[in-house]
């Protein structure tokens, strides 16, 4: 059966308990993803809390990261989504995708709705992709794709 979280309190406690355990066996979120069977985005947010693994999932998660039975238990419950309380995030790394957005949201919203319509892009039926490459100039460079599907607006 399907459970839902309503409070992000019980996630919460997974998330510090698999973190610790992550960093206790030296482990990478792509080795966690790999035991998982699914993409490194995706169990990341759901370790993280803001994604229900399925069952064998969680369960293969929760035999690398050693985390009893209710953690992988909640580990399949749909979590209360949203990982930034409050207003502006302090976190630096956080905060630059948050002045990318006040900088190139309305860009953004611009260029959407002229190439589709009116409508969104889906956080749901949603890829995320995070890559490191060379910068010609020097240095590194991040790579980020975020690939959504885009619902249109339907008028009812």
């Amino acid at each position: 059966m399907i459970h839902a979280q309503f409070s992000p309190a019980a996630r919460a406690a997974v998330t510090a308990a698999a973190v610790r355990a992550k960093t206790y066996k030296d482990l990478t979120w792509q080795e966690i993803a790999d035991a998982a069977g699914l993409s490194v985005a995706f169990v990341t947010a759901a370790v993280l809390g803001q994604h229900a693994l399925p069952e064998e999932s969680a369960k293969a998660v929760g035999r690398l990261l050693e985390l009893d039975e209710d953690a992988v238990l909640l580990l399949q419950t749909i979590p209360t989504r949203g990982s930034i309380e409050g207003g502006i995030p302090t976190d630096p790394t956080i905060y630059r995708f948050y002045e990318m957005l006040q900088v190139y949201g309305t860009t953004l919203k611009a260029l959407v709705h002229e190439q589709f319509g009116d409508g969104i892009i889906s956080a749901i039926n949603f890829k995320l992709d995070v890559k490191k490459v060379a910068d010609p100039e020097g240095g590194e460079r991040a790579v980020i794709t975020l690939d959504g599907k885009y619902l249109p607006t339907k008028p009812f």
